[in-house]
């Protein structure tokens, strides 16, 4: 069997580079998401409060489930964070 090599987990996992570009951005945006509930130090509770979301739903980000929230979904529990989130896009080389 040959060896392949990935730019990410992401193009190894999915099936086109479409869905690996979706779930890398949501896995980004995800893990700074993750990262500033972290420095709250507060309950789970308190934290899906401060968002607005219930606190199962903030459960299942904490934990990673990334295939339970849309990239819009988590483009808006950022803002709710307090972070600010830029999206660049370029040309692939041909």
């Amino acid at each position: 069997m040959k060896e392949q090599r990935f730019k990410s987990v992401w193009n190894a996992i999915e099936g086109s580079p479409a869905e690996a570009a979706s779930m890398k951005a949501r896995s980004d945006v995800m893990i700074a998401i993750r990262e500033v509930i972290d420095g709250w130090n507060v309950t789970q509770g308190i934290a899906a409060k401060k968002l607005s979301i219930t606190q199962p739903r903030l459960n299942d980000l904490m934990r990673g489930r990334i295939d339970k929230f849309s990239l819009d979904a988590l483009m808006n529990l950022a803002s709710r964070a307090g972070l600010s989130v830029r999206v660049k896009v370029i040309r692939r080389a041909a």
